[in-house]
C-alpha cells in the first residue's frame, strides 16, 4: 500500500516541499512506497519553488480512505487535515508546531516534534548522511522551506540550527541565499490573481479566544501596499468568510518582511478590543501597525486575548 505524505490545508512552501522531501526519503532510502500529496493548491511562493527546482506538483487530494497509510508533516492539528483523518493509518508525524491533540492512531507511531522554525530542518536531521544521495531538487526544496519559514532568518522562530542547515544546503548547491529568498518573496507577494476570500484563507489558522472563534490569517509580503490598497474589499469579505468557516471574526495580519512589522486590519470594535488587549496598542482607525510582529506561531497566537 502506498503511503501518502502531506501537510496542512492551504499549503505553503513548507507544507509543499516537506512532503516531497519525505516521500523521496521513504522511497529511495527506506524502500517504502510513498507519494507526496497536497491538501489544496500551493501558494504562489510554493509554486515558484516547484518550478525553480524542477519539481512536479504533488497530487491534490481532498480526503483519505479508512485504513490508508499516511504520514503527516508540518501540522498535528486535525482541523488542518482531511475529515476522517483518524480513520486513516497514521504511521508518522513530523512537525514543529505545538501539540494540539485530537489525532488518533491505530498503534504506536514515530512522532518527531522539535522546536525549530521549519519541518524541513527536522527532516534534514532525520535523514542524516543519506541526504548526500538526494538530488539537487530535494536539497533545493529543503533550503526553500527553511528560507520561507524563517523569512530569511528575520522571523523570531529562527534558531541557530535552522540558519546553519540553510547555509550548509546553499553552499552545497552553489546558491546565494539572498538571491533565492528575494525571488521567493517576490513570488509570495504577487497575489493579484486571488479573490479577497482566497487571500483571507491563504495562510490561516483556527483559534479561539475566550468564547470568540477566530480565523487568524497572515499574508507575508515585500509589497504590503498592494494588500493595503485592497483593505476595504478584504474587510468587506470578512463576515462571509467567518460565517462560512464557522468563526466569529477574521484577523488579518499583513506581515511586511523587509520592515519587520505587521499591519492588522481592524474592521469592527470586537477586533479593536482584541488588538488592544493582545498587543498593548491603541487603535484609532481601521488598521494598526505592530512593530516587530513577524510570527503567528510565536508572537501572534500566544498573545491573543479577548
Amino acid at each position: 500500500m502506498t503511503t501518502k505524505v502531506f501537510g496542512h490545508k492551504s499549503p505553503d512552501t513548507d507544507s509543499t516541499g516537506s512532503p516531497i522531501i519525505w516521500a523521496w526519503y521513504l522511497n529511495e532510502i527506506k524502500g517504502i512506497d510513498a507519494k507526496p500529496c497536497l491538501l489544496g493548491e500551493p501558494n504562489t511562493e510554493a509554486a515558484f519553488v516547484l518550478e525553480h527546482f524542477g519539481l512536479d506538483k504533488p497530487e491534490i487530494i481532498s480526503g483519505v480512505e479508512a485504513g490508508e497509510k499516511v504520514v503527516i508533516v508540518d501540522t498535528n492539528n486535525p482541523a488542518e487535515l482531511p475529515e476522517g483523518i483518524n480513520a486513516a493509518d497514521i504511521t508518522a508525524i513530523i512537525d514543529h508546531h505545538k501539540l494540539v491533540g485530537g489525532l488518533e492512531t491505530k498503534g504506536p507511531i514515530d512522532i518527531t516534534i522539535r522546536p525549530l522554525a521549519c519541518t524541513a530542518t527536522i527532516m534534514h536531521d532525520l535523514i542524516g548522511e543519506d541526504l548526500a544521495k538526494a538530488p539537487a531538487g530535494i536539497k533545493g526544496a529543503m533550503l526553500a522551506c527553511i528560507l520561507s519559514d524563517t523569512l530569511e532568518f528575520r522571523s523570531p522562530t529562527t534558531t541557530d540550527h535552522d540558519k546553519a542547515v540553510c547555509e550548509k544546503l546553499a553552499a552545497d548547491l552553489g546558491i546565494e541565499i539572498n538571491d533565492l529568498a528575494t525571488k521567493m518573496f517576490e513570488a509570495k507577494s504577487d497575489v493579484s490573481a486571488f479573490s479577497d476570500a482566497e487571500l483571507l484563507r491563504m495562510d490561516s489558522k483556527e483559534y479561539t479566544v475566550g468564547t470568540t472563534g477566530l480565523r487568524v490569517s497572515v499574508l507575508e509580503t515585500t509589497a504590503p501596499q498592494l494588500l493595503l490598497d485592497r483593505k476595504d474589499a478584504l474587510m468587506g469579505a470578512m463576515p462571509a468568510v467567518a460565517k462560512e468557516d464557522g468563526a466569529d471574526e477574521v484577523l488579518l495580519f499583513i506581515i511586511d518582511i523587509l520592515n519587520e512589522e505587521a499591519t492588522l486590519l481592524v474592521p469592527n470594535d470586537t477586533v479593536k478590543q482584541i488588538a488592544e488587549a493582545s498587543f498593548d496598542c491603541s487603535v484609532s482607525g481601521d488598521t494598526v501597525v505592530l512593530p516587530g510582529i513577524m510570527s503567528r506561531k510565536k508572537q501572534i497566537i500566544p498573545n491573543l486575548k479577548a
